[in-house]
């Protein structure tokens, strides 16, 4: 009798702990279109090249659930990014992260900016929270100069949120408290080469 409700115990404990993951993992998948497909960077800002950055994480596959640990339901560390050397002429590298499912008066919610990092960077490493040295934190959706901000999936079917890297043939000259608009128009026509990182999010369902 004490073994069978140590036993039942330890069950309890299982399910309690795996809950999130097993009742995450019921989400269905993002929806054919995305509502703001049309405000993404990428789609607004052109590469002159069109080879493009290759851009992979150790936290997750290209199309693969981002960890919780990487979402603002957890530890919302960042995940770490590494992207392909741009084109000839590369002066800075530029990232923004955007969540084409989740849009708000039309336009993608804003997840992470950072920009002029340098052009002998290709790699960002897991958890880091300060920029490289010259670089500069730009806006989010909770405004400007920003850290990372992961993920936070409502309720209801997986979110695509694109980690799109630019190379881009200057530097950036902006002051601490711009804006997305200021941020993309800095980098108009300026785009050497891009690529991105697409990985889905869901909502984390507290345990029972």
């Amino acid at each position: 009798m004490q073994l069978r409700t140590h036993l039942n115990m330890a069950l309890g404990a299982i399910l309690i702990a795996t809950a999130p993951a097993m009742l995450a993992a019921q989400a269905a998948p993002p929806p054919p279109t995305e509502v703001g497909a049309a405000g993404l960077a990428m789609a607004n800002l052109p590469a002159k090249s069109k080879a493009p950055l290759t851009v992979t994480s150790p936290a997750f596959h290209p199309g693969g659930d981002i960890p919780f640990e990487n979402t603002q339901y957890k530890g919302n560390a960042f995940p770490g990014l590494t992207w392909t050397a741009g084109p000839s002429g590369t002066k800075s590298y530029a990232i923004i992260m955007q969540d084409g499912d989740g849009a708000r008066n039309g336009e993608p919610f804003l997840h992470w900016t950072v920009f002029n990092i340098a052009p002998t960077t290709t790699t960002l490493a897991p958890g880091v929270s300060t920029v490289p040295s010259g670089a500069q934190f730009g806006p989010n959706y909770r405004g400007t100069n920003q850290p990372y901000l992961g993920p936070k999936t409502p309720a209801g079917p997986k979110h695509r949120y694109h980690l799109q890297v630019f190379a881009l043939d200057a530097t950036l000259t902006l002051d601490p408290t711009a804006n997305y608009a200021a941020l993309v128009a800095a980098m108009k026509d300026h785009v050497l080469a891009s690529g991105e990182l697409i990985g889905l999010g869901q909502q984390m369902v507290p345990p029972l």
